[in-house]
């Protein structure tokens, strides 16, 4: 049998595992509580490999090796998103899940609304749901088409591949809700790990194992006129260096970065942008799902920073960095200083098409194989659209529908609008993407974007109660208003009179959001200081201190957890990382002259990434802000997924009821 073949059969299997779900899940959510969160009944095993699968998209396995090779390693700093992304959730999770359970909270916008005595922010909050999910997931459906369009030949062109992949993406979500889409996730986390690894593997197999891909790199680093950017202003290869700490460009579109845009400031705000990624309101009801919070530290510890941080560092880099000696870079072949030209130098000007050129490598010889990475790269893509759909459509269900149009809704009405709320956002995502790929470029670059400025509100509901409902509002209002402007849609509405561009100074537009939405947010909370209203907001933090604060033990070891929070944030990730350039030898010392035997850069990395993993494991584990509460908590209401007035909820005017 061909690869077509291999490919129907495999993804006929994966979709009638997908529709089993789907039904099982219909039949088992009786309540609105148990479709819009699982009843909170998540199993520890689902959760870790669910969340997992969801924080780390189709992206993952299609983007990021082609931005690895398009960039080089000063991209594949990006890498840290396996510890960045899960940090995110050491921070706010545990104490999200505790509010939940206590409150009753389906969705972040009930929380935010009862904390707050107010609904601005609860619509604030869905409107960052819907601008994340729709662009996202319009994104991962339309990549899913493509890989199809290419993997069958063009035998299905890339929107009817798209349509018909979505077609049971929307069935089970819909029909299943939040649980289908966990144990759908547990299959696609596999999937996804499995695919990354057997598509590094074929890249290194034709390169010709680990010694021979070093050779090649150091032929990289002994003529830095090959990198993309040119050479960087210390005259190193672009692909084997950052160039500086920052640069004061105008931004994209407006100056171009000497060196390569990833300076230490670029790569330090990118991350900040992924850590959108569980701050974003769908995270928040992934949290409200379990029933209790043992999941979260082996999710962000061993599964997030350990285990696709293996996959990333190691087999992603050898498809984005091996590909540049295996014929997809035209200036290494006319220089012959690559290996092989077994792909295409068409990869340059689409790099999204490397894995699928990796795929075909072994059409011939193991045409199964071909259609097992399909179904897993499918999977990968699907994962991370699935809970965002299935979140969104609570949303909208309980914060907009029940709350303004029908506050006496029963389960069954519950429900048929959640399903509703799923089939308007695939829409919208599918007809955004088929008709107007240029509308989601631009709206897919404010996704990640916008969920990072949800830290403020959370860090306001988790944390930090002298933050005011006024304060959080204007704070986060700005913040999004302010990622507009330094992205390419900011330029778009303007008609490029912006005089900055994009991602100015090198700093990614969530770095320049979140800075804008902090200053507001201290500098309006300082105005609005209401002591009937911080009275309110004290509730909800002497609750948490009760259940979450530390012994005094523990409590003497917090100024440590900030040293090492700051420091790897700011050598691992941010201004510091240009140290990794050279330390280690420098780019053109050829691998005698490599300490390790591998460029500099890439000995970096490993090694922050090694120490973010125990940096992680210090947080969630020894400071407890990831494991479960020594003091049983009791629930104010029952949980039938209504949340209930009650003598705790009753002084706010916009409360969850």
């Amino acid at each position: 049998m061909d690869k077509v073949t291999w490919l129907f059969i495999f993804v006929a299997l994966y979709w009638a595992y997908c529709i089993f779900w789907g039904v099982k899940g219909a039949m088992t959510a009786k309540t609105a509580s148990d479709y819009f969160i699982a009843g909170r009944r998540l199993s520890m095993w689902v959760f870790v490999l669910a969340a997992t699968a969801t924080s780390f998209s189709g992206w993952t396995f299609m983007g990021h090796p082609g931005l690895v090779y398009r960039d080089g390693f000063q991209y594949a700093y990006a890498s840290f998103y396996t510890i960045t992304i899960p940090f995110t959730g050491v921070i706010f999770l545990k104490r999200q899940w505790m509010l939940g359970k206590r409150f009753g909270y389906v969705t972040p916008g009930e929380m935010m609304s009862d904390y707050f005595q107010g609904d601005a922010i609860r619509i604030l909050t869905v409107i960052v749901a819907l601008l994340f999910s729709i662009p996202y997931l319009g994104v991962q459906l339309g990549a899913s088409g493509f890989l199809f369009n290419v993997l069958t030949d063009d035998l299905l062109s890339v929107n009817v591949g798209m349509w018909v992949l979505s077609l049971v993406v929307l069935i089970y979500v819909a029909s299943g809700g939040l649980r289908a889409v966990a144990y759908v996730d547990t299959v696609q986390c596999i999937l996804l790990a499995l695919g990354i690894i057997i598509t590094g593997i074929i890249a290194l197999n034709i390169a010709g194992g680990w010694g021979a891909l070093n050779e090649g790199f150091a032929r990289l680093g002994a003529n830095p006129e090959l990198g993309r950017w040119g050479a960087t202003p210390d005259g190193h290869n672009t692909y084997l260096a950052i160039p500086g700490v920052i640069q004061f460009t105008a931004g994209l579109g407006k100056e171009t970065p000497v060196g390569g845009l990833w300076t230490g400031i670029m790569c330090l705000t990118y991350m900040w942008a992924l850590m959108g990624i569980q701050s974003s309101p769908a995270f928040s009801m992934w949290s409200f799902a379990n029933n209790d919070p043992t999941p979260f530290a082996p999710q962000q510890v061993w599964a997030s920073s350990f285990g696709i941080g293996l996959i990333l560092f190691f087999f992603t880099a050898f498809q984005g960095m091996g590909a540049h000696l295996l014929g997809a870079n035209p200036l290494v072949n006319e220089a012959g200083i690559g290996i092989s030209t077994v792909l295409s130098e068409d990869i340059a000007k689409k790099p999204d098409s490397l894995v699928p050129n990796y795929f075909n490598q072994i059409a011939d010889a193991a045409p199964w194989l071909v259609g097992l990475l399909a179904v897993c790269a499918l999977a990968a893509m699907q994962s991370t659209g699935a809970a965002y759909m299935s979140t969104a459509g609570g949303m909208l269900t309980r914060d907009l529908y029940k709350r303004y149009l029908n506050p006496t809704a029963s389960h069954v009405t519950q429900k048929l609008f959640g399903r509703l709320g799923v089939a308007f956002i695939v829409l919208s995502a599918l007809l955004v993407a088929t008709f107007s790929r240029d509308a989601l470029v631009l709206l897919g670059g404010l996704a990640v974007a916008f969920g990072t400025q949800m830290w403020v509100p959370l860090a306001a509901v988790c944390w930090m109660p002298w933050i005011t409902r006024q304060g959080a509002t204007l704070g986060l209002t700005c913040g999004l208003i302010a990622v507009i402007f330094t992205e390419t849609i900011g330029q778009t509405i303007t008609g490029g009179a912006l005089p900055w561009g994009r991602w100015p100074w090198t700093i990614h537009s969530a770095g320049w959001g979140i800075i804008i939405n902090i200053l507001v947010c201290v500098i309006v909370s300082a105005a609005t200081q209401d002591d009937r209203q911080l009275a309110h907001r004290m509730k909800y933090h002497n609750f948490l201190r009760e259940h979450a604060g530390l012994s005094a033990d523990k409590r003497k070891l917090v100024p440590l957890a900030w040293i090492l929070v700051i420091a790897w944030q700011f050598f691992g990730i941010g201004p510091g990382a240009v140290i990794g350039n050279t330390i280690f030898g420098a780019p053109d010392a050829g691998v005698d002259g490599w300490t390790f035997g591998i460029p500099s850069i890439w000995a970096w990395q490993i090694l922050f990434w090694i120490l973010g993993t125990a940096m992680m494991w210090f947080l969630a584990y020894k400071m407890e802000m990831s494991t479960v509460p020594e003091t049983e908590i009791t629930a104010l209401v029952e949980d039938i997924g209504d949340v209930a007035v009650t003598s705790e909820t009753q002084a706010g005017s916009g409360g969850a009821a």
